[in-house]
């Protein structure tokens, strides 16, 4: 499974009927809950609570700033929940080799047809079971809001898939929405990551950052606290 999400998803826009999110740990059930989303969008984008039309604003200002010194031209990336694949659009503009999966076939198909030139690019597979085609192949996995949008208790599970993805020097970038140290998590997704535990769920898979995380508040109406990082193997 691989989904992205990020603004709140208990009630959702222009009149669609409300989806409850799962409250288990079962995998199956999140992934058709996120496919019910995007299937009961009807191909309305703004029906869809995280889509907003473009490459997320984190990862943009990351591949401004610092893939230039840390990715070589050309380098294999791949997005986790790529969504309507505008992040692996913004990626494949920039010269790298870019690929993108969701858990929903709905997404998948609705984003090749946003993206005619990706199509081939823009995968159907399930994070938990990955298909091996897709292992250790990437010099950076893209990970943006899809551990902060399952249920907490699968976070490691759903890391391990995406550290799976990275070449052995590879690198994941993930970006999700932060909340303070001993904050507590709300009662429904998107479940907000404290810096320890983002750190913690990468260390368990032998990676640290590469740096200090980055953690800013966004650009929406009202801000989002955010945290970024970039993890590499020990």
């Amino acid at each position: 499974m691989a989904v992205a999400t990020d603004r709140p998803i208990e009630v959702l826009p222009r009149g669609m009927r409300q989806v409850a999110a799962p409250t288990s740990a079962s995998p199956s059930e999140w992934l058709a809950f996120f496919e019910s989303i995007y299937e009961g969008a009807g191909g309305d984008a703004a029906a869809v609570p995280w889509v907003d039309g473009r490459a997320n604003p984190a990862l943009v200002s990351w591949l401004n700033a610092e893939a230039p010194g840390t990715l070589r031209p050309g380098a294999t990336v791949v997005v986790v929940g790529c969504g309507l694949g505008d992040d692996v659009g913004e990626l494949a503009s920039r010269g790298y080799d870019a690929v993108g999966f969701d858990c929903s076939r709905t997404a998948v198909a609705w984003a090749r047809r946003r993206h005619t030139d990706l199509a081939d690019r823009l995968i159907h597979a399930d994070l938990f079971s990955l298909p091996p085609g897709l292992l250790r192949r990437h010099d950076l996995v893209v990970e943006i809001n899809t551990v902060q949008s399952l249920h907490p208790s699968l976070r490691p599970q759903a890391v391990r898939g995406i550290v799976s993805l990275a070449r052995p020097r590879g690198s994941v970038l993930a970006i999700c929405r932060g909340r303070e140290e001993g904050e507590a998590l709300p009662e429904s997704p998107p479940y907000p990551l404290t810096a320890s535990e983002l750190e913690s769920l990468f260390g368990e898979q032998g990676l640290a950052p590469a740096r200090s995380m980055d953690a800013f508040y966004d650009d929406e109406v009202p801000p989002v606290y955010r945290l970024r990082g970039v993890f590499r193997r020990v």
